[in-house]
């Protein structure tokens, strides 16, 4: 690992002739070629209904139909929570900001690697420190509120994540916003997809009637035979989780002829990070340390023979190459291979990677920055875990 990190050292501040490192993987279902999986429904925009992101693309030279089974935000979500898995079984220490209450007795945190929008999110936004200062008006706050092209070291010292998933700092009105592209893209699809259908229904061993009910503060009541008075709210048991509903037809899985994955990490853009008036030797090992975090979120995420992406996406492993992709030559980029096809190498990379960079004076949180939410926070929080009577479903 010590001969990665010195090319990786070169590299992420392009000085040698890699330009990239490409990860391509391909999978099949769990039970086989051909067994339909679940890609994310969204709402279409034409009909307004369920539907997969089915588009067009060139797949070995060839116009394909594809469908979108991961995103890149879903991808780099993965790999986060990948990296607070690790932190907190105290494999791997990467800072972070972490937002610490409790509410109806039941513990509550939010952290920048959860968070929508990382280190930016409004939670933080709204949090205070331990002494009740706006988290925006300590120094750790400004340190990330202030940050620029030319010295993002707050981020580095705070939430060095964030430089290599991006982050926008797009919940405070200010003219100049912080914006930082990711270095680190992933995105996962399907080949040639065939669209499926489900029958969606529930069956009620007691068979109770699907008559509709008046709700109430604590509950629901049989409607009464007069006409119930204005503003009453009413459901069908249905919706309240009682009763049959008749099978229907609804969007179903996809069959596809393979899926695969690809991830890329942009030396180049690595190699635009500044941090402020420092060393050439420190600014150079802080990119190689950004680097190594998103190889290490990469390999926690993605290096098992078998991966979960949601109910109904269970997908096996078929193959995988790392590649450093380097200038081309005669028409074609040259790939040399990459060995760090599984996290206990990342692992030594990144620990490499940080102890060369703490050496060259970079300076790195050892623990989490803790914060607390602001009174108005705490109170839409509680309100999350009130129980304010039944809930009628949308759908089975």
């Amino acid at each position: 690992m010590k001969d990665v990190y010195e090319r990786l050292l070169a590299a992420a501040s392009l000085r040698s002739a890699d330009g990239a490192i490409r990860i391509t993987a391909h999978y099949e279902p769990l039970a086989g070629v051909g067994t339909p999986v679940s890609p994310p429904t969204v709402k279409g925009k034409e009909t307004n209904a369920a539907a997969h992101l089915v588009e067009p693309r060139y797949v070995d030279g060839l116009e394909t139909q594809v469908v979108l089974l991961d995103q890149p935000q879903s991808q780099a979500n993965r790999c986060e929570t990948a990296l607070l898995d690790a932190v907190r079984r105290q494999t791997a220490f990467i800072p972070h900001l972490e937002m610490v209450t409790e509410s109806l007795g039941v513990p509550v945190r939010m952290t920048s690697l959860e968070a929508p929008h990382r280190s930016r999110d409004a939670y933080f936004r709204d949090s205070v420190d331990g002494a009740g200062v706006v988290f925006d008006a300590t120094e750790p706050g400004m340190a990330l509120r202030d940050a620029c092209p030319g010295d993002m070291s707050g981020y580095l010292r705070l939430a060095p994540s964030d430089l290599a998933y991006g982050a926008w700092d797009s919940h405070r009105k200010r003219r100049i916003q912080v914006k930082i592209p990711r270095a680190y893209r992933s995105e996962m699809i399907g080949i040639k997809p065939l669209a499926g259908v489900r029958g969606a229904g529930r069956f009620d061993r007691l068979n109770l009637a699907g008559e509709t009910v008046q709700l109430t503060e604590t509950g629901w009541i049989p409607s009464p035979a007069e006409k119930p008075k204005a503003g009453v709210k009413r459901a069908r048991m249905s919706e309240l989780g009682h009763g049959m509903i008749p099978p229907s037809e609804g969007l179903g899985g996809v069959s596809v002829t393979s899926v695969q994955r690809s991830a890329s990490l942009s030396l180049a853009k690595l190699a635009m990070l500044r941090f402020g008036p420092v060393s050439d030797e420190l600014t150079q090992a802080a990119r190689a340390l950004v680097a190594a975090i998103a190889l290490l979120g990469d390999r926690l995420a993605f290096a098992a023979p078998a991966l979960h992406l949601r109910s109904g996406c269970e997908l096996l492993m078929v193959s995988e190459r790392i590649d450093w992709v380097q200038r081309g030559r005669d028409g074609e980029p040259v790939l040399d291979a990459l060995e760090l096809s599984t996290h206990e190498e990342a692992l030594e990379l990144f620990e490499i990677a940080r102890d060369r960079a703490h050496d060259a004076g970079v300076q790195w949180a050892s623990e989490p920055l803790i914060l607390h939410p602001n009174p108005s926070l705490q109170q839409a929080i509680d309100k999350s875990y009130v129980i304010a009577g039944v809930g009628e479903a949308e759908s089975e």
